[in-house]
């Protein structure tokens, strides 16, 4: 590996290796008895301005201008949808491997980190990315779901690719995914056909390195047919529980699959018995482990107009001063698990104990976006969209909004998918929310408005609950009721419930 990236100065902290099994009590004793706030200096009051880099783009793509090309995306997308759906869990690998095997396994034609976990994965391969390309390295990123567009799940070099070089990788391998169909059982899914349709862009482009997030879960979840030479894990939290298991311990035994032997696994602050479940995998294959308020995290934290201001300390050692343009905590954690994994990428903390050219990784973090994640889309009063859709997620984002924003009131626009935790989700929501709007976005899987505001009556009371079926008359009565309040009071409106939600209410919004 070049040492381009590299400092001279020597570091003070290296990756523990639990290759051996006589470690595992130990390290579960620590992960135990550990305070887990340490990594965590709480923000000051204190409001600090700092450069954030050159203005970014829109992240999220708009629909094709030529009417040809929306035609032939259209038709690309009503093919998608006529699969299985990619929130069936099937547990085979079969279809997606011989897919692999048919067009010649492109997806070993390059190094891969491979990311799982509850919350924070989508957040983290970003920050991932924009690390790894600010070290000169071309990337190809696997993220899901979308915000608005299929084609954001793809992108080269930072960017989702165009719609018309999404069409021509799934018409390429079209008559290849025909061939599994009609060989196996049942036919590709949604989710394995835009794996094997980035697997195959990612090496035709051809990229350096691939970012790719799970779909759900992990050891049979389509992405796994990569080895990932770093694994990270983010938060574990209760998720899909109808098809991972009831407990975090239960569902990171799904997760854990990504964990190949002698990769490093950069695991995030998790739950005790998702951490012995991952820590024990880790020893079974022999693979290096980092764990978040050990060998890295976050050592301070302070609030900064448009994002926070943070010190992180990596597997090499400590990054000062670093900006990230997004709010809450969650986001500085989410920084301090991307910053270790490409670290880990780059070998420091085995190889080398030194750290990462730190104005390089600074001019990284300072770049990063991530849509429909506590994103500003309306000032006046100001609209905040966030895709929490389940209890951990919605607790990470009513903290971030409170502490990052200061609204005097806030009211709330949830619609939320059927198969999720509701209650849940707006019982962590209830204390921040003044009022709430229930509504429903168009998807199958939304659930009812009706059957949400009854869920909703019970929690916040039925003074404090409004029905709007419809999301944009939802968003206007939110609106309308945060401008009751005098102009220069401060009043909000966050919009989330799911990822469907926010895309659709980025588009009502005006983001295309």
């Amino acid at each position: 590996m070049s040492e381009r990236p590299l400092n001279d100065e020597t570091g003070d902290h290296e990756s523990g290796n639990s290759g051996e099994a006589g470690e595992f009590a130990e390290i579960v004793e620590a992960e135990t008895n550990r305070d887990p706030d340490l990594a965590v200096i709480e923000a000051g009051s204190r409001t600090l301005r700092t450069m954030s880099g050159p203005p970014q783009g829109d992240a999220v793509p708009a629909r094709p201008e030529d009417p040809e090309v929306d035609r032939a995306l259209r038709e690309v997308e009503a093919e998608l949808a006529g699969r299985w759906g990619e929130t069936k869990l099937d547990p085979s690998l079969s279809r997606i491997e011989m897919l692999m095997d048919i067009l010649g396994q492109p997806q070993r034609a390059y190094p891969s980190i491979h990311i799982t976990g509850t919350n924070g994965k989508t957040s983290t391969a970003r920050m991932i990315e924009a690390l790894l390309a600010a070290f000169d390295l071309r990337t190809g990123r696997y993220t899901s779901p979308h915000v608005q567009s299929v084609t954001e799940r793809i992108s080269l070099d930072g960017a989702p690719i165009a719609a018309e070089r999404f069409i021509e990788t799934y018409r390429d391998i079209q008559p290849y995914i025909q061939m599994v169909d009609e060989r196996e059982e049942h036919r590709l899914s949604f989710f394995e056909v835009l794996t094997g349709m980035a697997y195959a862009a990612f090496a035709d482009a051809p990229v350096d390195v691939a970012v790719v997030e799970v779909g759900m879960g992990g050891s049979w979840d389509a992405t796994n047919v990569v080895d990932g030479t770093v694994a990270v894990v983010t938060p574990i939290a209760l998720d899909h529980t109808d098809r991972l298991g009831t407990t975090p311990g239960e569902i990171a035994q799904e997760k854990g699959g990504i964990i190949k032997p002698d990769a490093t696994v950069v695991l995030a602050q998790q739950p005790v018995d998702a951490a012995q479940v991952l820590l024990k995998r880790a020893v079974e294959v022999d693979a290096t482990v980092a764990r978040e308020g050990m060998e890295f995290g976050v050592t301070g934290r302070e609030v900064a107009v448009g994002g926070q201001l943070l010190t992180l300390r990596g597997l090499g050692g400590d990054y000062p001063e670093v900006f990230l343009p997004l709010y809450g905590a969650h986001q500085a954690h989410n920084a301090a698990v991307a910053l270790a994994a490409v670290e880990a990428f780059f070998g420091i903390g085995s190889e080398h104990a030194r750290t990462l050219d730190l104005d390089t990784v600074r001019r990284a973090f300072a770049s990063v976006t991530s849509p429909g994640r506590l994103e500003v889309v309306r000032r006046s009063p100001t609209v905040v969209l966030d895709a929490a859709h389940n209890p951990a997620g919605a607790r990470a984002a009513a903290e971030a909004v409170g502490e990052a924003f200061g609204f005097s009131r806030l009211i709330g626009v949830v619609a939320a998918s059927a198969d999720k935790d509701v209650r849940g989700l707006l019982e962590a929501f209830e204390p921040v929310f003044a009022e709430v709007v229930i509504t429903c976005n168009s998807t199958q899987r939304a659930m009812d408005a009706d059957e949400l505001a009854a869920i909703a009556v019970e929690v916040f009371g039925a003074e404090r609950v409004q029905v709007e079926p419809r999301l944009d008359d939802a968003l206007e009565a939110a609106i309308t009721l945060a401008e009751e309040e005098d102009e220069y009071a401060g009043a909000g409106v966050l919009v989330t419930g799911s990822v469907m939600t926010v895309g659709e209410a980025r588009l009502l919004l005006g983001r295309k």
